[in-house]
């Protein structure tokens, strides 16, 4: 039995809006009857839904926005190639994710680990390499499939939620501001302590997320590794203590893993919650989060993790 987020009222089977990921009765399972944010980020112009099925619509109405897509003749709309990462930002990242990991690997290989980290990763002696403040997000430890598959867990399950709330212009910009934010602040601690490591990964970003649908539903369940119900803030607050415990602490660094930016976690963290408080009073999220059940998909594993180099 769930209960709809409007009125309370227990389902059997309950309705999952598509839009927002609230659960609702029959009654208000419709975006107009329970006030549906993604109403606010529907913008197109004709008034015509595209389902993809029908040929009227990109007749009758270009499927192209003008964007950089269209300048390089990228196909976008219903049935291209590209057609499911429009307005998805969240696969996008996965996706650039995936891709900066294999061009990862043929760097090593061809020009050896000092390009490598040249190119990738953000390190606290050279911060005037400012490609490498996105280039870090989207790059993982090049040894092992762990640290990206925890973080792509991460953003795939929590990520697509966190996309319907805010839209994919405001996701993306949330996105990005909290990797490169928590990279940089990681840097400048190790730049003080006269650290020579560097940092790389999602993670910050990932943790933002994850903090963000803490402040907007903290008893949202999470089913961990598929099995385990667990309250979403009970994970969040396991990676605030050990990020702030591994941050203030030498001794909570060897216990926790010297090799985790625990202070771009801790950045990570807060972004997320302050602008989690932000848009709070708009925003709906669905009770609970498992295997099988409409586009929030399972909640896996609770956040990033594995051994491997210092990275958030």
């Amino acid at each position: 039995m769930a209960k709809c987020d409007v009125c309370g009222k227990s389902e059997s089977m309950p309705y999952q809006c598509g839009h927002c990921g609230g659960t609702y009765c029959a009654e208000h399972r419709l975006p107009e009857a329970h006030d549906c944010p993604g109403l606010d980020n529907w913008d197109d112009p004709g008034g015509v839904f595209d389902s993809g099925f029908d040929d009227s619509v990109t007749t009758s109405q270009s499927t192209n926005s003008g964007g950089l897509a269209d300048r390089v003749g990228l196909d976008t709309g219903p049935g291209g190639l590209f057609g499911y990462f429009r307005g998805n930002m969240t696969y996008v990242f996965l996706a650039a994710m995936v891709i900066t990991f294999v061009a990862e690997q043929i760097v090593i290989e061809l020009f050896g680990f000092g390009t490598f980290r040249d190119i990738f990763v953000l390190h606290p002696n050279n911060p005037q390499y400012v490609w490498t403040w996105v280039t870090s997000v989207f790059a993982h430890d090049p040894s092992g499939f762990f640290h990206i598959l925890g973080n792509g867990i991460v953003i795939y399950f929590f990520g697509q939620i966190v996309e319907r709330q805010l839209g994919s212009k405001r996701f993306t910009i949330f996105f990005l501001a909290s990797g490169m934010l928590a990279g940089l602040g990681q840097i400048a601690l190790q730049f003080a302590q006269g650290s020579a490591y560097g940092v790389l990964g999602a993670s910050g970003a990932a943790l933002a997320i994850l903090a963000f649908l803490t402040v907007l539903n903290p008893e949202l369940r999470v089913y961990l590794y598929f099995l385990i119900p667990v309250p979403i803030w009970a994970i969040t607050g396991f990676y605030l203590f050990a990020s702030i415990f591994g941050s203030l602490s030498p001794l909570g660094a060897g216990l926790l893993g010297g090799d985790i930016a625990h202070t771009a976690h801790l950045i990570g963290l807060a972004i997320g919650l302050w602008y989690g408080n932000k848009v709070k009073s708009r925003a709906r999220v669905p009770q609970s989060l498992q295997f099988g059940r409409g586009p929030g998909g399972p909640g896996g594993p609770g956040g990033p993790g594995g051994p491997g180099r210092r990275r958030p």
